[in-house]
C-alpha cells in the first residue's frame, strides 16, 4: 500500500513537470513568435546596412563620372582621423558623457518620486497621471523639431548681443548662472555653513535649472515603474503595517528592493535616449562631419565610435547597478 503511494506520487510529480515544461516551451514559442518581425526585419534590412557602414569606415570615396563612386580602402585613417587629427570630436564626446552623468540620475530619482506619489491612492489619480505623461506626448514629432529651433534662434541671440556688446565668453558664462530659477550663491547662502562642496551645489543648481528638460525626459520611465510599483502586492504591504513598519522603513526595505530591476531598466533606456536624443551635441556634431569634404566616412567612423563608447557606458551601468538588484523567486 505504501508503495503505491509512493508510485502514485512520483507519477504525479512527474505530470506535474512535463506540465511545467510543456508551458515554458510554449512561451518560449509565443515569444519567438512575437519577436519575428524585428527578427526578419533586422536580418533583411538593418543587418546589410550595418555591413555597408562598417565597410565605409575603412574605405575613403573616389566619386566617379555618371554619378558612381568607388571604394579606396584607407584602413584605420577615419578613427585616427577623430580620435587625434580633429581635436572638436574628443571634447564633444567628453561633454556628451559628461552631460549623461548629470542626467541619468536626475531623471531616474524624478521619475520614481513621481511614480511613488502617483501610485498613491487619491482621487483623480489617472488625471494626475495623464498630466505627467502629457510633456512625453507634447515633445515628439514637430513639437519637438519646433522647440528646438526655437532654441537654437534663442542661443544665436544671445551669443549675437553678447558679441555686440563686447561681452566675452568666458565672462558671460559666468553670468549666465543668474539667470536662471536658482544662481549658485542662492544655493550657497541656503546651505549657509554646511560642510557642502561647490561642485554639489553646482549640480543641485544645473538640477533646478533644467527641471524643464527633466520633466519632459521622465515620461516613459514614471510609466515603468508605476507598472513596477503596481505589481507589487499588497498583501505585503499590509504585513509591514501589522509589524508596524513605518513608511520611510517600508519604502527602503518592500518597494525599492522589488522597484530596483525597474530602476535597472530606467537607467539603460536613459542612457540609450540621452546619446540618441536630437538635442544631442555629439549627434549634431556628427551631422555637421557628414556635410563637409570626406564626411560621409568620417562621419562614419565617428558613428562607429560612438556607438561603442555608448555599449561601453552601458556595460558599466549594467555591472554597477547589477550587483544591487533584486529578483523576487516565483514558484512555477
Amino acid at each position: 500500500m505504501i508503495k503505491t503511494k509512493k508510485m502514485t506520487n512520483s507519477v504525479d510529480t512527474a505530470k506535474r513537470s512535463g506540465k511545467g515544461k510543456s508551458l515554458a516551451r510554449t512561451k518560449a514559442r509565443s515569444g519567438w513568435v512575437f519577436i519575428a518581425p524585428f527578427l526578419i526585419g533586422f536580418l533583411l534590412i538593418y543587418l546589410p546596412m550595418i555591413v555597408e557602414s562598417i565597410q565605409f569606415s575603412f574605405h575613403k570615396i573616389k566619386i566617379q563620372g555618371g554619378g558612381g563612386y568607388q571604394l579606396l580602402p584607407v584602413g584605420w585613417d577615419n578613427y585616427k582621423y577623430a580620435l587625434f587629427e580633429d581635436t572638436s570630436f574628443v571634447k564633444t564626446l567628453a561633454g556628451s558623457i559628461g552631460q549623461l552623468i548629470f542626467n541619468v540620475p536626475a531623471i531616474v530619482v524624478f521619475s520614481l518620486f513621481v511614480a511613488v506619489l502617483l501610485n498613491q491612492k487619491m482621487r483623480g489619480r489617472a488625471i494626475f497621471r495623464a498630466i505627467f505623461f502629457i510633456p512625453v506626448i507634447v515633445s515628439t514629432g514637430i513639437i519637438e523639431w519646433i522647440d528646438l529651433q526655437d532654441q537654437m534662434a534663442e542661443n544665436a541671440g544671445e551669443m549675437a548681443n553678447g558679441a555686440g556688446s563686447g561681452i566675452s565668453a568666458s565672462t558671460g558664462g559666468e553670468e549666465d548662472t543668474g539667470n536662471g530659477l536658482l544662481s549658485m550663491m542662492d544655493v550657497q547662502s541656503f546651505f549657509g555653513n554646511m560642510a557642502i562642496g561647490r561642485e554639489l551645489v553646482a549640480y543641485v543648481v544645473e538640477i533646478v535649472n533644467g527641471v524643464y528638460d527633466i520633466v519632459n525626459k521622465s515620461g516613459v520611465q514614471m510609466l515603468i515603474f508605476l507598472s513596477g510599483l503596481q505589481s507589487i502586492s499588497p498583501a505585503i504591504y499590509e504585513s509591514c503595517q501589522m509589524d508596524g513598519a513605518t513608511g520611510w522603513e517600508t519604502f527602503w526595505k518592500i518597494t525599492f528592493p522589488m522597484i530596483s530591476p525597474m530602476i535597472l531598466v530606467n537607467a539603460v533606456y536613459t542612457v540609450i535616449d540621452s546619446f540618441t536624443s536630437q538635442d544631442n551635441q555629439m549627434m549634431s556634431f556628427i551631422q555637421t562631419i557628414y556635410e563637409g569634404p570626406d564626411g560621409t566616412v568620417r562621419a562614419t567612423a565617428m558613428s562607429w565610435i560612438y556607438f561603442l563608447v555608448v555599449i561601453f557606458v552601458l556595460l558599466i551601468v549594467a555591472a554597477i547597478m547589477g550587483g544591487y538588484v533584486f529578483y523576487q523567486r516565483r514558484d512555477t
